[in-house]
């Protein structure tokens, strides 16, 4: 598998609390039974199958074409789960509205059960590393799919260089070890001191 390619920033003297989250490369599709007329939209999809709030393209609906997205070119929407049956989509005002059918699409999250996961961030010379694990409490496995890293105030006022690189591994349940994500650093120095 080719890692995923997510550049970071750091605001040096900032808690870092970055959600990450881990999808799996297959797309699921539901039927979208009803869009509401309401304000903020709400979606009716009968056993959408999402834990919590999660990425999801919208595909062929009729009568307002602005919610459908190709889930291969364009962002996706971040759908709030209301219930079981029922996604709100905060972006969007239903109210005058008449859309119907359509499909919702998304990408299920990685199954994070019994997981361990390590980030190392370096520095540009790749010197000055900052481990990141499950262990320390530096990465949280927050949910399926939903990794969030943690570094405190002070950890990221002592980062005394501006330009580095990640590496996030995940070891599986199974054993397995995949390098799930890797990218540049930056770091965005503070200017304002007590």
């Amino acid at each position: 598998m080719q890692p995923a390619r997510l550049n970071m920033r750091i605001n040096q003297g900032a808690t870092l609390r970055k959600p990450l989250l881990l999808m799996q490369p297959v797309y699921e599709y539901k039927p979208i039974t009803a869009i509401q007329a309401t304000a903020p939209l709400l979606l009716t999809v009968d056993a959408h199958g999402l834990a919590g709030d999660w990425p999801i393209w919208i595909e062929g609906v009729t009568g307002w074409g602005e919610l459908s997205r190709d889930k291969t070119r364009q962002p996706f929407h971040l759908a709030k789960v209301i219930d079981a049956d029922t996604l709100e989509l905060n972006a969007f005002n239903g109210t005058g509205r008449n859309a119907t059918g359509g499909m919702l699409v998304y990408q299920p999250p990685v199954d994070l059960t019994g997981c361990t996961a390590r980030m190392f961030i370096r520095d540009a010379s790749g010197a000055q590393p900052l481990e990141l694990t499950t262990e320390n409490d530096r990465l949280v496995i927050a949910a399926p799919g939903r990794l969030i890293i943690t570094l405190t105030a002070a950890e990221t006022a002592a980062i005394t260089w501006t330009q580095g690189r990640y590496d996030l591994e995940l070891t599986m349940s199974n054993g397995d070890v995949t390098r799930w994500a890797e990218g540049d650093v930056v770091v965005s120095r503070e200017v304002t001191h007590d």
